[in-house]
C-alpha cells in the first residue's frame, strides 16, 4: 500500500510491505499439490440406464462416485480450496472450517490434510454414521449442531474463536468454479456426448445443494449456446423449490433435508434461479424408491440425491416418449449407496420415517415396462 503524506510542502511516502516469503513459498506448494490431485484424477464415467431401444431416447448418469473422496462434493472441494488459497484466506497451522451435511466435508477433509491444516466439519447431529467415518479417516474432525439453520453461525464462530478460515460453500460454490469450462462438470458431459447419437441433450437434471453445479451447468449451456434446458429437483423440506416458483429470496424452511447433500432451508447465495429451465418438488419416499431401482437397473447403489435426480429425469423421459420425441437426458450420480445402508436401504430406518415407497416403485416400474407415467395419488 502506498499514500502521501503532506507537511507544508512537503510529502512523505508510507510504503507498507506486507510481503512474506515463507508464506508465498507455502502458497505455492499448496496450490501445485491440489492442481496434482486434478491432474492425477481421470474424468468420471458417463453411464447409461436401460431404457427400450425403440423409444428413441438415452439416459446417462454422470458418475462422480469415482473421485478420489468419492462425490461430486470433489470437484467444488477443490474449486474453492484453490479459490480461497489465491486469496489469502488459508494460511499455515490454520484450520478450515466448513458448514456440511456431510459429501463436501469429506472431500474437504481431504485437500486440508492434502495441504497440511486442520479441519473441522460443522453438521447435523442426523449425518449418517459413514460420512462421519469418512471425514475423520482423512483427519478431519466432526463438530455437530441439533439445528441445521445454526451450522453457518456456528461454523463463523469457529473460525473467529481459532483464527481458522469459514470456507462457507453456499456461499463460494457459484463463483468458485469457472462456469465458462476448464474441465468443468458440464464441459466434460458434453465431451463425452460428443460421439453419442444424441451429442446434446434435452435435460440436464441435475440437483441442488449449494446451488453450484446447477449454476455451473446452465451457466455453461448459455454460454456455449447449447439448446439444453436445466432442471433442478428439490426435496421435501427445502425451500430451493418454493423460493423459484414464487420468485422469492428469502424463502425458508423450519427443518432440514432428510435426503442428505442437497435441499435447503433457506435461499443460498449460490443457488442462481434465473439460470433454472424448470423445477420439480420431488417426495423423499420417491427419492428413495429411485434410488432401489437404479440398483436393480444398472447394479450400483447410489445416495439419495442421485434417487431424486433420477426420479425427475424418468418423468422428462416419460414426457418425451408421450411426445414422440427423441433425445438425450443427463443426471447426476452423486455419491455412492454405502454411505446410507443405515438410511435409504434400511428398510427399518424408512418405516421409522413413516415412508411408504410401494406407490413410488410401481410408477418407475410402470414407466420403464410402457413409458407411461403415473404420478402417485394422482
Amino acid at each position: 500500500m502506498s499514500t502521501t503524506r503532506t507537511s507544508g510542502t512537503t510529502a512523505t511516502t508510507i510504503d507498507v510491505d506486507r510481503s512474506d516469503a515463507e508464506y508465498r513459498a507455502w502458497l505455492k506448494e499448496a496450490v501445485r499439490k491440489v492442481q496434482a490431485d486434478a491432474n492425477r484424477s481421470a474424468d468420471t464415467h458417463l453411464l447409461r440406464f436401460p431404457l427400450p431401444e425403440e423409444w428413441g431416447i438415452d439416459l446417462y448418469l454422470k458418475d462422480e462416485s469415482t473421485h478420489p473422496t468419492g462425490s461430486l462434493k470433489h470437484r467444488l472441494a477443490r474449486s474453492l480450496f484453490l479459490y480461497a488459497l489465491c486469496n489469502g484466506w488459508i494460511r499455515p497451522g490454520r484450520p478450515v472450517i466448513e458448514a456440511s451435511s456431510g459429501s463436501t466435508a469429506v472431500s474437504e477433509a481431504y485437500f486440508a490434510k492434502l495441504i497440511g491444516v486442520p479441519f473441522i466439519a460443522v453438521m447435523p447431529r442426523t449425518t449418517s454414521r459413514e460420512k462421519c467415518r469418512l471425514i475423520e479417516f482423512h483427519g478431519g474432525e466432526c463438530h455437530f449442531v441439533d439445528d441445521p439453520m445454526k451450522m453457518y453461525e456456528e461454523s463463523a464462530d469457529l473460525a473467529a474463536r481459532t483464527g481458522g478460515h469459514y470456507m462457507d460453500q453456499f456461499t463460494y460454490a457459484e463463483r468458485a468454479t469457472d462456469w465458462r469450462g476448464n474441465n468443468n462438470i458440464a464441459e466434460s458431459i458434453y465431451q463425452q456426448l460428443r460421439l453419442e447419437r444424441y451429442p446434446e441433450p434435452t435435460w440436464i437434471v441435475a440437483t441442488a445443494g449449494t446451488g453450484g453445479t446447477s449454476a455451473t451447468i446452465a451457466r455453461y449451456v448459455r454460454y456455449m449456446q447449447h439448446d439444453t434446458s436445466v432442471c433442478v429437483p428439490d426435496p421435501e423440506n427445502s425451500c430451493f423449490f418454493d423460493g423459484w416458483t414464487a420468485n422469492d429470496p428469502h424463502a425458508s424452511s423450519d427443518c432440514g433435508s432428510r435426503i442428505e447433500g442437497i435441499g435447503r432451508p433457506r435461499m443460498e447465495p449460490s443457488f442462481v434461479p434465473g439460470a433454472v429451465d424448470r423445477m420439480m418438488k420431488v417426495p423423499d419416499a420417491a427419492s428413495i424408491a429411485a434410488c432401489r431401482a437404479l440398483e436393480r437397473a444398472i447394479g450400483r447403489k447410489a445416495g439419495g440425491s442421485t434417487g431424486t435426480g433420477v426420479w425427475s429425469a424418468l418423468k422428462i423421459v416419460a414426457e418425451m416418449v408421450a411426445e414422440g420425441r427423441t433425445g438425450s437426458v443427463v443426471t447426476l450420480f452423486c455419491d455412492p449407496g454405502d454411505r446410507y445402508l443405515d438410511k435409504y436401504y434400511s428398510d427399518e430406518w424408512v418405516a421409522g420415517q413413516g415412508l411408504d415407497l410401494t406407490p413410488y416403485t410401481e410408477t418407475i416400474e410402470t414407466m420403464l415396462a410402457t413409458g407411461v407415467w403415473r404420478e402417485p395419488g394422482a
